[in-house]
C-alpha cells in the first residue's frame, strides 16, 4: 500500500537525526558562505565609491523663494541635493545644468531635473542627462 508521501520515488533513507543534524549544518556552512561572499562583494563595490548615477532631482521648493530668486536657489538645492546622496562636498557641476536651469530666465526654473553623477579622485560632476 502506497502512502500519500511515498509517491513511488526512490529516496535514501536516513539513518539517524544526527547525520541530519549535519546535513543541516553543512548545508547551513554553504549558505552562510556564499551569504558572505555576497556582502564581500558589495563591501568592495561601495568601497570604490560611485562609478556612476542618474538622479532625478525635484526642484519643487524653489517655489519658495521670491520669484526673481528662484534660479539661483535651483543651484544651491542641486548642490545640496548632491552634498546629501553622494556625501560629499567637492561637487562640480557643468555648464549644461546651469544653462537647463537659466533657459527659461530667474523666475521659472524646472520642476525637475536628470543628471548623471560620476566621481574621479573623489571630486564628484554632474552632467545634465537630457
Amino acid at each position: 500500500m502506497n502512502s500519500c508521501r511515498d509517491n513511488g520515488k526512490d529516496e535514501p533513507q536516513r539513518d539517524n537525526a544526527s547525520e541530519t543534524a549535519a546535513q543541516a549544518v553543512d548545508k547551513a556552512k554553504g549558505i552562510i558562505v556564499t551569504v558572505k561572499e555576497y556582502l564581500s562583494e558589495m563591501v568592495k563595490e561601495r568601497s570604490g565609491g560611485i562609478s556612476e548615477r542618474i538622479y532625478t532631482i525635484p526642484l519643487r521648493a524653489v517655489k519658495k523663494a521670491p520669484r526673481w530668486k528662484r534660479s539661483n536657489r535651483a543651484i544651491r538645492l542641486i548642490l545640496e541635493y548632491l552634498e546629501r546622496h553622494t556625501k560629499s562636498d567637492r561637487i562640480v557641476l557643468d555648464s549644461g545644468i546651469n544653462v537647463k536651469v537659466w533657459e527659461r530666465g530667474s523666475k521659472k526654473p524646472p520642476s525637475k531635473i536628470r543628471v548623471r553623477v560620476t566621481e574621479k579622485k573623489g571630486v564628484i560632476t554632474a552632467v545634465l542627462l537630457e
